[in-house]
């Protein structure tokens, strides 16, 4: 048996990623606000901890999986949270999207005590997650990056120390906001197509194998020729990582005109209650304002 980890978050992509980590043998100690969240990791051979507090009196390693950066600061400083029971020479590594600046900010406050903060956003879907071949992008101490690595190589099939803290942070958003950008793209062309008379369905086959072949073209063309908006991460929390790159570029004075457009469309979905759906409902957007409908058009020409 390996050494004891902790791992707090077991969300779709959480709950797949600790059972890889129990898998590989470790002794792992969990903990999510939804109880039955836990059942398919306990059921795996993890332990059941009753507060982050408990999870950060038992391990040393501590793996964090949460939506955002609120959840983040809730779980560090609220009631039995890990601030109340951390000591010198553990290590958490926070493997969800977080601001930049909030992440520096709880490295240094937590550096001082001698806990290490590691920012190790992941990219991937919940298959990767699932085979534990997510990419990983980490910020923080280079010591403390190697301690963890085989802990990380559980879940990871690319793992990759991006520099000081913050570092893992950034680099997932500018990864997210390319990605962003071609699926604003997608749902501005897509409809568009539509209305110069080509058949989406066949527009879909020709520019997946050709140049303007992207991921995010190939992975939310199907979904909206299907009628799913329901598969991949929620807009409305996809949507920070817009806002966390346009305020970085607000600071520098950095014009990003392609990424500024991209912010419009964004918007423009939010605003017409498409949050809680998938980047994909942004096609929807132009829909309404082409007159057309893709999933109509596909099949007619």
């Amino acid at each position: 048996m390996k050494g004891c980890v902790g791992f707090i978050g077991l969300g779709a992509m959480g709950g797949r990623m600790a059972r890889n980590v129990i898998k590989s043998g470790y002794d792992l100690w969990v903990y999510d606000v939804v109880p039955q969240s836990l059942t398919p990791v306990v059921g795996a051979g993890a332990h059941a901890a009753d507060s982050p507090r408990q999870v950060a009196e038992r391990c040393d390693w501590i793996v964090l999986s949460l939506p955002d950066g609120g959840v983040v600061d809730q779980v560090l400083h609220g009631e039995d949270g890990l601030r109340s029971a951390v000591r010198e020479g553990q290590i958490i590594v926070d493997c969800g999207t977080t601001d930049p600046t909030q992440t520096c900010e709880l490295a240094g406050e937590l550096a001082a005590i001698g806990v290490a903060w590691l920012d190790a956003p992941v990219s991937g879907l919940d298959a990767r997650a699932e085979d534990g071949t997510l990419t990983i992008m980490v910020g923080g101490d280079r010591g403390a990056f190697d301690q963890v690595l085989p802990l990380l190589r559980t879940m990871g099939e690319l793992v990759v120390h991006m520099g000081p803290s913050g570092q893992g942070q950034l680099m997932k958003m500018t990864n997210n906001v390319l990605f962003n950008i071609s699926c604003a793209a997608l749902a501005e062309i897509l409809p568009f197509a539509a209305t110069l008379g080509l058949d989406p369905g066949k527009v879909r086959a020709v520019v997946g194998t050709s140049s303007g072949q992207s991921f995010g073209f190939d992975f939310f063309s199907e979904r909206i020729l299907e009628d799913d908006f329901e598969t991949g991460y929620k807009m409305r929390l996809a949507y920070k990582d817009m806002g966390n790159m346009m305020a970085r570029a607000n600071q520098t004075r950095m014009p990003l005109p392609v990424t500024s457009a991209t912010m419009q469309t964004y918007q423009m979905a939010l605003a017409q209650g498409y949050g809680e759906q998938s980047k994909a409902a942004m096609v929807k957007v132009w829909e309404r304002a082409m007159d057309v409908n893709v999933r109509e058009a596909a099949g007619k020409r």
